[in-house]
């Protein structure tokens, strides 16, 4: 059964987020078209995504000396055996439907997190003697993403980081396709804000037939 982890990471719902409401069209419109999948609702703002801190470093030094998981202080088994789960939970997966606003350029912080959680050598790439080689060379990859200004074209395009950076980092981890869904300009032109929401609605919602 293909398994499609949909990843949002914004504090609002569908009501006051734009990239959340071309998300929930998109998902579920895909979820209508592909009855048979299962999809995992994964809300990094009501996940535990454990920061890598002292503890985690401390708990990886020790299983890479060839200390037993017991081993590990209470704290550090919390936060690496966290972040053990959600990498493998990353990699069972078969798609990645990632959904976030622009925040000072970027996505919101805990989506930073959840990607070093995930970025792990041996289990999405591995090091070789020409380089670094993804490993998640069967997935594919959406990102939507919601940005009141206009980043797709003109002199702000280069100051746009966040798809830029999921796209480098699913291209690292080997994954095929990553396609991007934008969002853009309704903080810039009010007046046009519902038909921006409206339209991107529809075009998440055409999307879903493809992905």
């Amino acid at each position: 059964m293909t398994k499609v982890l949909f990843i949002t990471a914004h504090p609002h719902d569908d009501t006051q987020s734009y990239s959340m409401a071309a998300g929930k069209a998109f998902i579920e419109s895909y979820k209508e078209i592909n009855s048979s999948h299962e999809v995992i609702n994964v809300d990094l703002y009501k996940e535990n995504i454990p920061q890598i801190d002292v503890d985690v470093f401390n708990g990886w030094g020790k299983l890479q000396s060839g200390k037993g998981f017991e081993e590990l202080s209470s704290e550090e088994k919390a936060k690496v055996g966290r972040l053990t789960e959600l990498c493998d939970q990353f990699i069972s997966a078969d798609k990645y439907v990632f959904v976030t606003p622009m925040w000072n350029f970027s996505f919101p912080p805990v989506m930073k997190a959840y990607i070093d959680s995930v970025a792990v050598a041996g289990k999405t790439f591995k090091y070789t003697e020409q380089g670094p080689v993804g490993l998640l060379t069967d997935k594919k990859a959406l990102h939507i993403q919601a940005r009141g200004g206009i980043y797709s074209e003109g002199p702000a395009a280069e100051m746009e980081m966040g798809h830029r950076y999921l796209n480098i980092i699913m291209q690292f981890f080997g994954v095929p396709s990553f396609e991007g869904l934008f969002v853009e300009g309704h903080a810039a032109m009010p007046d046009k804000a519902q038909e921006i929401k409206e339209n991107a609605i529809a075009r998440a919602k055409d999307l879903a037939h493809t992905f």
